[in-house]
């Protein structure tokens, strides 16, 4: 009987051909470690989902193999899912101070703070499994606390960058752990698993230092108050905020539910300093003179109901625009939110503000020249480009087939695939079930692509409702047939269109009693038939019908 041959199972459960939902079983014999648990935000085509987390069924079906998950840093759409995964596949979690301190503000949300087994570890720590061990490794991103993942097993490393770029000068001090990638190298990666957000981009990530810059700049500008929107996890930008607001004698407010819970975790966790004093609350910003105050605020992204969207749109309760003040949006506009980032500048043009948007902000994630340097580095056996769209993926695969790696060692996958790395060769092998979960509300999962279709067609042509009462005994109409439009037309600009509708409808009842149709079901299917050819003869739309049939 021939051997089973010793290998390892990569499985993306997300983040491969789509950006964010970041979620990556590895798989050796009886143990699986998880690389982060990422969300997603919806798109405009998911209406009223909240977030999209990833579908998990495979891990639920190996559950007792499971051993941890294992976190890069604490961004959303690497830890943004955990609170839901937890609940069903409750395996201990393991990161970095500032990754943690994140978490549990969301478990704490969710009550699951006192069931969930959370592990703090540092840069070179080593969790040892039964038949593999993982290190967690410095690295520099757009929050503090990062780290790559090697996974050591006895085929070879399997290393995951998580998010990163090669900061020089980081604000913390704490650059990458080069030494360390150049000794995994040195001894041998089997696989290298690397971001590849920005490998279109040519050339280097500008360090988060040179921000500060434009920072000094602008703040010695300013006259009235300065508002700066930013990603709340980026611990490193408000900390030079907060700096260049003491260098300018000012006082210090949060404004947005994230921004407060992450500032007063990193404040905690000693990765904000500030002299005692600076930070004062939103209610005590009128205490002050204009130019004494900087307020720092989430909604770079023009989110509908983040605090900048509703400070741009008079809705903020503590906070109007005036003439004179300064806002700095200290991010770039993620790709389809453009719009939204572009009407809020304009509304807060239109109140008088100063509105500056463009090149306060540098990446958290490695071009072209940083990507050659991780290669160059760690030399691995295989390649899996992961983090990014398919293109980002196939650009990355290229950019490692120019550093001379071997064609056919570079393996593109998608979510689902079973990738098996073994000393001899990589390949596809399978895959398993992946994908979406939508959460609405407090629904997980209730939410499906038929309801978002139903929820595509009522916002695109509206819905006809068509109530109906029959006498139970004769099948008789005893009234109606009455139609309501919500979404479609006006009805009392369109008295005649529905006066005709109630006809057609009125007729089909009238066959369906003739030839003694009883049944709901086809009477509904009539009524919709009939109704549905009519009103796009008429008006070329194709609104949602829905009968409603009552019995007396």
């Amino acid at each position: 009987m021939r051997k089973e041959k010793d290998k390892i199972k990569v499985i993306a459960l997300g983040g491969l051909n789509e950006i964010g939902k970041n979620i990556t079983a590895i798989e050796y014999k009886n143990n699986i470690v998880i690389i982060d648990c990422g969300l997603t935000f919806p798109d405009e085509e998911m209406f009223g989902i909240d977030i999209v987390i990833p579908d998990i069924s495979y891990l639920m079906k190996n559950i007792e193999k499971v051993k941890g998950i294992f976190l890069t840093h604490g961004h959303e759409d690497h830890i943004g899912a955990l609170p839901y995964v937890l609940k069903d596949l409750n395996v201990p979690v393991y990161g970095t101070k500032l990754t943690l301190g994140i978490v549990e503000t969301k478990l704490k949300e969710h009550g699951l703070l006192s069931s969930v087994q959370l592990n703090c570890v540092k840069p070179k720590d080593i969790i040892k499994l039964e038949s593999m061990s993982v290190e967690f490794i410095r690295t520099n991103h757009s929050i503090a606390d990062s780290a790559a993942i090697a996974i050591h097993t006895p085929l070879g490393v399997v290393l995951h960058t998580g998010d990163f770029k090669i900061d020089y000068t980081p604000i913390d001090g704490c650059v990458a752990d080069f030494a360390r990638f150049a000794e995994l190298g040195k001894r041998g990666v089997l696989l290298l698993m690397a971001d590849s957000t920005n490998v279109e981009r040519p050339g280097y990530t500008m360090s988060e230092s040179t921000v500060g810059e434009k920072f000094s700049k602008y703040f010695s500008m300013a006259k009235g108050r300065i508002i700066v929107a930013t990603f709340a996890s980026n611990i490193h930008r408000i900390q030079q905020i907060i700096e260049e607001a003491q260098k300018h004698n000012r006082k210090v407010a949060v404004s947005g539910r994230s921004m407060e819970n992450i500032v007063a975790v990193a404040s905690e966790l000693g990765y904000l300093n500030m002299s005692e004093g600076t930070m004062i609350g939103v209610d005590a910003i009128n205490k002050y003179t204009p130019d004494k105050i900087v307020i720092i605020t989430t909604g770079s992204q023009g989110e509908t109901m983040s605090a900048l969207s509703r400070i741009a749109a008079s809705e903020h309760k503590k906070i109007t625009i005036t003439e004179g003040d300064m806002v700095i949006i200290s991010a770039s506009p993620i790709p389809g939110n453009e719009k939204l980032v572009s009407r809020v500048i304009n509304q807060l043009f239109k109140k008088g503000a100063e509105v500056i948007y463009e090149n306060v902000h540098v990446s958290g994630h490695a071009c072209q020249e940083e990507l050659k340097l991780m290669h160059t580095l760690v030399r691995p056996k295989y390649f899996l480009p992961v983090h990014g769209e398919y293109r980002h993926l196939k650009q990355h695969a290229e950019l490692a087939e120019k550093l001379g790696m071997d064609k056919n060692n570079i393996i593109l996958g998608e979510n689902g695939d079973v990738i098996e790395v073994a000393r001899d060769g990589i390949r596809k092998n399978g895959t398993v079930i992946s994908g979406q979960v939508f959460v609405d509300g407090l629904g997980v999962g209730d939410v499906g692509n038929i309801v978002l279709r139903d929820r595509k067609h009522l916002s695109q042509d509206g819905i006809l409702t068509v109530v109906v009462t029959i006498e139970k005994v004769s099948g008789t109409v005893i009234a109606g047939p009455d139609i309501i439009s919500r979404g479609f037309v006006y009805v009392r600009e369109s008295e005649d269109l529905m006066g005709e509708a109630r006809e057609i409808v009125k007729n089909a009842l009238k066959q369906c009693e003739e030839n003694h149709i009883t049944e709901w079901s086809t009477i509904k299917s009539n009524i919709k038939e009939v109704l549905r050819i009519f009103l796009y003869e008429k008006t070329k739309r194709k609104p949602m019908i829905l009968p409603i049939i009552m019995e007396i």
